[in-house]
């Protein structure tokens, strides 16, 4: 039995990859074009791919395929509903990110509030030494407990979210679904959820009802003194609305570690934002500590493991 691996190159090379021991014959590749998909998973029984898409085309043109093993939570670069009528698997796996997500939430919380880098970055250009006083106060710090969090999303990493904001000692919300009158129990209007709250955490997949989430209409409700944060996915938040919230002074900053395009182009509207001392933006790396990392690559073995044993009989 053969497995292509499509984007070897998106995981860090001291990554273990482990597969099943009867899969005889694998094949990695740094990163696949489109029209290279169509050669490499030719002959394979088994597509490993964490975001090079696959389209019906591709599905089409692989006579063998049994499984599509995706590296990733979300599925959204295969084309499932090509699959189903193929009869082919497709699998993705959850819950390897419910520590390292969460966490580096809160290290963007924490810089905002705290301005722990242009503390670092003045310390070292000498400006402690030059102080009149035993410290100096230049950038703002402020604290997080007391503070109101609303979570957008209440799975396995809103839920540890809260947890982390609890510890902190937050008041913790969860927004009740956008354009919802009815709320459930344990959820919070959605408007209601945002204007009450100091910070807002974003932790729900990227869907036809969920893109922008976070628009125009919300930035006005929310409070001047608020952080908006987004580790989810970047089409929640309406980019260019942003962009306005920041620059007019609607909220107070903003942490991001995704984008509408990814990899992000140069001139996309967020790359403006990082020359503010207000707003930050990371790599989508929020999911890949070292531990996630490995416990992903481990779910994705015993994912296609479980398959060929139970699923595909």
């Amino acid at each position: 039995m053969k497995a292509v691996f499509l984007d070897r190159g998106s995981f860090p090379e001291s990554a273990k990859i482990s597969l099943p021991d009867w899969i005889t014959v694998t094949e990695s590749y740094h990163n696949s074009t489109e029209e290279e998909v169509y050669d490499r998973i030719a002959d394979a029984d088994i597509v490993m791919t964490n975001k090079v898409p696959l389209t019906r085309r591709h599905l089409e043109s692989a006579q063998k395929l049994k499984l599509v093993q995706v590296l990733a939570t979300g599925v959204n670069n295969v084309d499932v509903s090509a699959c189903k009528a193929l009869d082919i698997g497709v699998r993705n796996v959850a819950g390897y990110s419910t520590e390292s997500v969460p966490e580096h939430t809160f290290a963007l919380i924490l810089e905002l509030r705290r301005n722990i880098s242009r503390y670092r970055e003045d310390v070292k250009l000498g400006r402690w030494s030059e102080s009149e006083f035993f410290c100096f106060m230049d950038h703002s710090i402020d604290d997080i407990a007391h503070n109101t969090i609303t979570i957008i999303g209440k799975g396995s990493l809103g839920n540890r979210v809260a947890k982390i904001a609890e510890a902190f000692g937050m008041s913790v919300l969860y927004a009740e679904h956008k354009g919802i009158s009815e709320v459930r129990t344990g959820y919070t209007e959605f408007e209601e959820a945002i204007q009450r709250a100091d910070i807002i955490s974003l932790h729900c997949p990227l869907t036809d009802t969920t893109k922008n989430t976070i628009d125009s209409y919300e930035f006005e409700l929310m409070k001047r003194t608020a952080l908006l944060i987004n580790t989810g996915r970047g089409g929640l938040v309406n980019e260019m609305a942003l962009c306005n919230a920041l620059t007019t002074g609607q909220i107070a900053g903003a942490g991001f570690d995704v984008a509408s395009i990814e990899p992000m182009p140069i001139d996309h509207p967020l790359q403006e934002l990082t020359r503010l001392p207000n707003f930050i933006l990371t790599p989508h790396v929020a999911w890949a500590s070292s531990n996630a990392i490995s416990r992903l690559l481990d779910l994705a073995n015993q994912s296609i493991q479980a398959f060929f044993e139970h699923d595909n009989k």
